[in-house]
């Protein structure tokens, strides 16, 4: 959360997305796409969601992949490309 690429984003946003990192984790690998395609629809169906842009979402995504392994970034990026099919 103080990483200086997140700084400018919206401080719910950040709180939103502080609130998902503690529940996710404690889950596994397996178990963090699904957690986190349901905290996404979670936030789509709540009246006044936040919504992410495409610009946030990398950022978000970089900032998670610092300090992993090469093995979970190569993890992190097929996520992401099944993601991306899905939309």
């Amino acid at each position: 959360m103080n990483n200086p690429n997140l700084k400018g984003m919206d401080p719910e946003k950040l709180k939103m997305l502080n609130n998902i990192a503690n529940q996710g984790s404690q889950k596994g690998m397996n178990e963090l796409l699904p957690f986190l395609m349901s905290a996404v629809s979670q936030n789509k169906s709540q009246s006044g969601g936040l919504d992410f842009s495409r610009q946030e979402m990398d950022t978000i995504i970089e900032v998670l992949k610092m300090g992993k392994p090469p093995e979970e970034v190569a993890r992190i990026n097929r996520m992401m490309q099944i993601i991306k099919m899905m939309h």
